[in-house]
C-alpha cells in the first residue's frame, strides 16, 4: 500500500471534501446517510480504492502503535480518530479532524452493498474487515452504529498469530478438561467484561484442539475474527448474517455438520443459551463466553435469561453439562502493558450438587480451596501477580470482585 498523508493536502482528504459538498443541508437523519451511501455506490473504482486505502492507513498505524482498538465517527468523536493503547483510548491529533459527511464516507466505503442497507434497516452492523499489507493480512472486528445521528465505527484488531496455551497458565487438569483428547463433552464458558481477551482465550483453545486431535470443529462467530488453518482437526468457520441467519440457527444447523467442537463466540439470548445446552446434552463440547466478571456471576446469568417457568429445569441442566469457567481480566502491568488475570472454577461433584440446589454462593469458597484440580479465585490470582510484582498493589485491590477479601489475602489472612 502507498504512503498516505495525514494531513489536509492528501488528495483523498481534497475527494472527500469535494463529496461531502455535494450532500445537503436539507437532507437530514438516516436519510442522509443513505444519500452518502448513494455517493459511494456511484464513485469509479479508482477513487474508492484511493478512499479505502486511506483508511487502511488508520489501521497500519494501529499496529504500529499496539493498539487494540479505533473509533471514528459520531458525535462523540469530536471529528477525530481515537486509538486504545494498552487500555487508554486517546485521540490521535495527528490526522486531523474529519466532518460527520467525510466520516461516513469514510465508513460506508469500507461496506458491501449488502451491508450498507442492513446498518440502515437495523441501525448498527457487525461485520468483519481485513486488508494485505505486503505478505501480511490485517483482520478486524468492525461494530458501525450511530450517535446523534452521526455514522459512527469502532475496529478491534484481530491477532495476527494465536496466544499459545501456555501464556494462560492453567493448571494440567484444566487443561485436560479443554481438550477433546481427554473429554469428549460438557460446556466450557470464557467470561469477562468486553476487551478482556475472551475472544482469545477461546481462540487459543480451539488452536490448541485444532493441532492435539482429530476431529472436526465448527466456529459460529459474529463476525469471524481469527481464521484457523485445518491441521489434525477440519475447522468451519460460519460467520452470523454471512453464513447463517444467527448464533442459535448456527448452532442447530451445526449438528447436522457432523462436529465434534462447536464454538458459539456468544451467548447472547434464552434461545441461543438453550441451544448450547442442548447440543452439549447430545454429547459434543461447547465453548462459548459470556459477558459476566466472576465464575458464580456466570451461572446466575445463564439462569436469569431463561423465562421463569424453565429456570427449575435450567439449574438442573447447568449442573449436568457443565466441565468449566474462566473469567478473566486483562490488568495494566507495571511495565504499561495488560497482564491477565483469571478465575477458574472447574465442576467437581461438589459444584454439581451447589448448582442443583441453587446454591451459587457457596461455589467461590469451593473455587478458593480447590488449587489441587487447578481452581482459583480472582482474588488469589491477583495476589499471584502481585507477589511476582507484574501489578501495582493499587491495580490489585481495584480489579478484585470481592475488596475485603483481596485485603485479607494481601494481609495474609484467611478467606
Amino acid at each position: 500500500m502507498e504512503a498516505v498523508q495525514a494531513n489536509d493536502s492528501s488528495p483523498v482528504r481534497g475527494l472527500l471534501k469535494q463529496l461531502s459538498s455535494q450532500v445537503s443541508e436539507l437532507v437530514r437523519g438516516l436519510e442522509r446517510h443513505i444519500f452518502i451511501g448513494n455517493i459511494v455506490t456511484n464513485l469509479p473504482d479508482d477513487q474508492r480504492i484511493d478512499i479505502r486505502n486511506y483508511f487502511n492507513a488508520f489501521l497500519s498505524k494501529m499496529q504500529d502503535n499496539n493498539a487494540s482498538d479505533i473509533d471514528l465517527g459520531g458525535f462523540g468523536s469530536r471529528g477525530k480518530i481515537w486509538y486504545r493503547i494498552f487500555g487508554a483510548k486517546q485521540p490521535d491529533e495527528s490526522w486531523g479532524t474529519f466532518s460527520a459527511e467525510e466520516a461516513s464516507l469514510l465508513i460506508q466505503n469500507i461496506m458491501t452493498e449488502r451491508q450498507r442497507q442492513f446498518l440502515y434497516d437495523k441501525r448498527n452492523l457487525d461485520f468483519s474487515y481485513m486488508f494485505n499489507e505486503g505478505d501480511r493480512i490485517f483482520r478486524f472486528r468492525a461494530d458501525a452504529y450511530f450517535d446523534l445521528e452521526e455514522l459512527a465505527l469502532n475496529m478491534r484488531a484481530v491477532n495476527e498469530q494465536v496466544r499459545p496455551i501456555a501464556d494462560l497458565v492453567l493448571h494440567p487438569n484444566v487443561l485436560n478438561i479443554l481438550n477433546l483428547a481427554h473429554t469428549k463433552e460438557g460446556l466450557i464458558l470464557v467470561t469477562g467484561i468486553t476487551g478482556s481477551g475472551k475472544s482469545s482465550t477461546l481462540d487459543s483453545i480451539i488452536d490448541m484442539n485444532n493441532h492435539a486431535v482429530d476431529g472436526d470443529i465448527v466456529i459460529i462467530g459474529s463476525p469471524i475474527e481469527y481464521v484457523h488453518i485445518s491441521d489434525k482437526c477440519i475447522v468451519r468457520h460460519r460467520e452470523v448474517g454471512r453464513d447463517t441467519l444467527s448464533f442459535k440457527d448456527g448452532a442447530v444447523e451445526a449438528l447436522r455438520q457432523d462436529p465434534d467442537i462447536v464454538m458459539i463466540a456468544e451467548m447472547r439470548d434464552a434461545d441461543t443459551i438453550m441451544t448450547a445446552l442442548e447440543i452439549t446434552d447430545s454429547g459434543h463440547k461447547v465453548f462459548s463466553t459470556l459477558h459476566t466478571a466472576s465464575a458464580v456471576e456466570s451461572i446466575d446469568r445463564i439462569v436469569a435469561e431463561m423465562p421463569p417457568n424453565e429456570q427449575e429445569r435450567v439449574w438442573q441442566r447447568i449442573a449436568d453439562v457443565l466441565k468449566c469457567v474462566v473469567s478473566q481480566k486483562l490488568v495494566p502491568s507495571l511495565d504499561g502493558k495488560r497482564v491477565l488475570a483469571k478465575e477458574v472454577l472447574v465442576a467437581t461433584p461438589s459444584v454439581r450438587a451447589a448448582i442443583k440446589n441453587k446454591n451459587a454462593s457457596e461455589i467461590y469458597q469451593m473455587i478458593s480451596e480447590g488449587a489441587e484440580l487447578g481452581m482459583v479465585t480472582m482474588e488469589q490470582d491477583l495476589k499471584r501477580l502481585y507477589k511476582q510484582r507484574r501489578i501495582s498493589k493499587e491495580n490489585t485491590l481495584n480489579y478484585a470482585n470481592n475488596k475485603r477479601r483481596m485485603e485479607q489475602l494481601l494481609a495474609g489472612g484467611a478467606l
